[in-house]
């Protein structure tokens, strides 16, 4: 694992940096927010002193669960996809230690790692070298990339298939770049969406939505999600596992994005009086 438990973390995003600055430019942009307190860092080094610890659980058939306790940044969680051609990890925490990196490893390891967008970015280069995986980004959020390095694989176009049965689809939502990814063989064949917040399962998990900006409410431009059904519109799933703790949607996961955008789309459009 790598050594680089100083490098600073914005401690809002949760996203490392490979060299010290006065600001983090994710946060910064209108889709994010300074904390009120005024730009924060932290480190690996900090976290683990703190108290922070792994939390590895089952999110469902073939999916693991992986975060921190207590959560940091965003608090989401990452997704590892267990697969006979080698297990993806879905999106990422900021958190890691030597004790997490071998509760992985027990579970078969990392070949790959994809994230959603620059929100999840966290300590991406420190699991990528933890695990020998590359890092499959967008080339549309390139310009994000907070810490560069070779693991970091970039890909053009609509959709990319990163393994056997996995395919990252460029549905571009809150980010130009934002992603999420479809497993083939998920739900017993009937497939599985990842989705990240790129379409957010919302507190009721029958449904999702399509921001721009969560924290800031900017809804997202109807003519991207249209071009995002449209991309979904070939691949079959049953679920949509979102980007926190227990937010997936469980039954129809497809008919439930369906009427989400046309829900989303009917009073984003509305213009009567």
């Amino acid at each position: 694992m790598s050594r680089n438990r100083d490098l600073s973390i914005c401690v809002t995003c949760g996203v490392q940096y490979g060299a010290p600055r006065g600001d983090c430019p994710i946060c910064a942009d209108e889709r994010q927010y300074v904390g009120w307190e005024g730009q924060r860092w932290t480190s690996l080094e900090e976290l683990r002193a703190a108290g922070h610890r792994g939390v590895v659980r089952e999110e469902g058939p073939g999916i693991t669960g992986i975060g921190a306790e207590p959560a940091t940044a965003i608090g989401q969680r990452a997704l590892l996809v267990r697969t006979p051609a080698g297990n993806v990890l879905w999106d990422m925490i900021t958190y890691l230690d030597d004790a997490l990196v071998e509760q992985v490893r027990a579970l078969g390891g990392i070949a790959a790692i994809a994230i959603s967008h620059p929100h999840y970015y966290g300590t991406m280069i420190e699991w990528a070298r933890a695990f020998g995986a590359p890092v499959f980004v967008h080339e549309a959020d390139r310009r994000w990339i907070a810490r560069p390095d070779d693991a970091v694989t970039f890909w053009n176009g609509d959709t990319a298939e990163i393994a056997d049965g996995i395919t990252l689809i460029n549905a571009g939502v809150h980010f130009a770049g934002g992603q999420v990814l479809h497993w083939r063989d998920g739900e017993d064949g009937a497939g599985a969406l990842l989705s990240g917040d790129i379409l957010q399962v919302v507190a009721d998990r029958d449904w999702v939505s399509f921001m721009y900006s969560y924290p800031n409410f900017i809804p997202e431009r109807p003519r991207t999600v249209r071009r995002a059904l449209r991309l979904l519109e070939p691949y079959p799933f049953a679920r949509v596992y979102g980007a926190w703790w227990d937010r997936i949607v469980k039954t129809d996961g497809k008919a439930a994005v369906r009427r989400s955008a046309a829900r989303y789309l009917d009073f984003a459009l509305d213009d009567r009086e």
